[in-house]
């Protein structure tokens, strides 16, 4: 099944394999086959009592450590069961699939032993193949022409290269690719494991469970993401959480308090205003009635909750999602060293997995090696990239290319890569502003985002450079990135009452999983998680 993880459930194929089913239980006499597709959900709830005894003694031993574990926040036996209920339920699919996918190792293991034998022949036949060499008799073209004539006639050919031959390519390509970097293929594809039953765990499945989700609703990748973004906001949570507490105390919110909550607010770079409205909300909230710390510390989630959310619902769209059976362009943007190109590859690999067409255009002509970088991006996620090999090519040229290679091959998503600037250098800050005229000129059907991607540890800086990039570019949203290597995750509030922008995505790590749909429930619990 696919998960689609910009929408944050299962893609509309996954129903087809559910509805197949239907019509055998009217002969009632298949009821064995209900026994084999059972495990995948019905009877996820019936052996949920069954894994503490069966789900090996390491399940069962972690399970009291985990009840002890939330008993500092208070114990919620509910919220404990149901992650109880969620762990064996994830435990069952895991070892279902894994006795499931023995039997096809086996039968493809001999399968390799007789391709070697075959595999002799074909060198001899692969040797005549080069064939495609005589296609470099391009060179007739530049006969008698101008140089203009010249430039539209390679563009033209280039153009035909990548709507025509790229699709065997692909096929080639992850082939030649696979042995020079197996380690960082197979680190792509791997799924994410069933850790124990520790406080990670319970943690990551009460924040699921406290959205409403059911059950048979988590999956695996959302627990381990979970448990990802808790770990790369550690450093900000150390320095934030540790003085909220020791202000909080255990007496009621008093006007003191609240003067340490606010320095302590704005060491985190959660921004003047946002650390005003919050602050002033609790100064209402005081006046009404006396607050003891675990209000006072809801209340504040809730007031930063509503701070984050707020672009997000002046957008009108709750989770930024490619359309589908749509063009959609989205342009990244933001200063040098942030991490766009690092970003446009997570994104490529998120909407791959999520089963979207995708395509990526290196725009970026004038960092060196940046083509490059992006190539091997693209090789990760199995995404084509459109590029010019020429130096200092025009970015606006290599948009035009790989918009009219996603119209011609029908791609739903075209991921663009931008130089880095300084939002203090105005003529290559009109030079983004042409890339973006140039896609809502040649695509204007287009579903068309600019995302600027922001470097956390950057802090009450990035604010500056979002409001630069919103007046060049047209921001429509923001990439937060490294929060796991900064202490001022607080600058996502900032970004959000200050400039107003909504937060689509946050990166918490290195992988190419480690970039997720922005959710403020999810990060605000992180944030201030105990």
């Amino acid at each position: 099944m696919v998960f689609d993880w910009f929408k944050r459930a299962l893609a509309q194929p996954a129903p087809a394999p559910a509805a197949a089913p239907t019509p055998e239980p009217e002969p009632e006499s298949p009821q064995e086959p209900e026994g084999a597709v059972a495990p995948a959900v019905p009877e996820a709830t019936a052996p949920v009592a069954v894994p503490p005894s069966e789900a090996a003694p390491a399940a069962a031993d972690s399970a009291p450590a985990a009840a002890a574990a939330p008993a500092g926040p208070g114990v919620d036996e509910d919220a404990l069961a149901w992650a109880r209920q969620a762990y064996a339920r994830l435990k069952a699919q895991q070892e279902a699939a894994s006795q499931a996918a023995a039997p096809r190792a086996a039968e493809a293991s001999p399968a390799p032993e007789a391709a070697p034998e075959a595999a002799p022949e074909p060198p001899a036949a692969t040797q005549p193949e080069p064939e495609p060499e005589p296609t470099p008799a391009a060179p007739p073209m530049a006969t008698g022409l101008s140089l203009l004539e010249q430039a539209a006639a390679q563009r033209q050919q280039r153009l035909q290269e990548i709507t025509a031959p790229a699709e065997p390519a692909p096929a080639a390509a992850p082939a030649a690719a696979t042995p020079a970097a197996p380690a960082a293929a197979d680190a792509d594809r791997a799924d994410p494991s069933l850790g124990a039953f520790d406080d990670t765990f319970t943690w990551s499945a009460e924040v699921l469970a406290a959205q409403g989700r059911s059950v048979e609703d988590v999956s695996l990748e959302e627990i381990d993401w979970l448990g990802r973004l808790r770990r790369g906001l550690e450093k900000t949570r150390k320095g934030f959480v540790t003085q909220l507490l020791e202000n909080l105390g255990d007496d009621p919110l008093t006007p003191a308090v609240l003067d340490d909550l606010e320095s302590t607010l704005l060491r985190a770079d959660v921004g003047v205003k946002a650390t005003d409205q919050v602050l002033e909300a609790l100064r209402r909230r005081l006046n009404e009635e006396v607050v003891d710390p675990a209000e006072g510390l809801r209340f504040l989630k809730e007031q930063l909750r509503g701070l984050l959310d707020e672009p997000i619902r002046a957008g009108g769209t709750a989770l930024l999602a490619p359309q589908r059976d749509r063009l959609n362009v989205w342009l990244l943007v933001g200063v040098n060293g942030v991490g766009k190109t690092t970003t446009l590859g997570k994104l490529a690999n998120l909407a791959v997995r999520s089963g979207y067409s995708c395509l990526i255009a290196a725009a970026d002509t004038f960092r060196a090696a940046a083509v490059q970088q992006v190539s091997v991006w693209g090789e990760r996620s199995g995404v084509a990239v459109v590029a010019n090999p020429s130096s200092n090519a025009d970015p606006a040229a290599v948009v035009y290319d790989a918009i009219g290679a996603a119209r011609s091959k029908g791609t739903e998503l075209v991921l663009v890569d931008t130089a880095g600037r300084l939002q203090t250098k105005h003529n290559l800050m009109e030079e983004l502003g042409k890339v973006r005229r140039t896609i809502t000129k040649l695509a204007p059907e287009a579903a068309v985002e600019s995302l600027l991607v922001l470097d956390a540890s950057q802090g009450q800086n990035g604010l500056r450079q979002a409001m630069a990039f919103a007046s060049a570019a047209g921001l429509t949203g923001v990439v937060l990135t490294k929060l796991d290597g900064s202490a001022r995750g607080g600058v996502a509030l900032a970004v959000a009452s200050e400039a107003g922008l909504p937060i689509r995505f946050i990166g918490a790590g290195e992988g190419i999983r480690d970039l997720r749909p922005f959710n403020s429930f999810e990060f605000v619990e992180a944030l201030l998680a105990s």
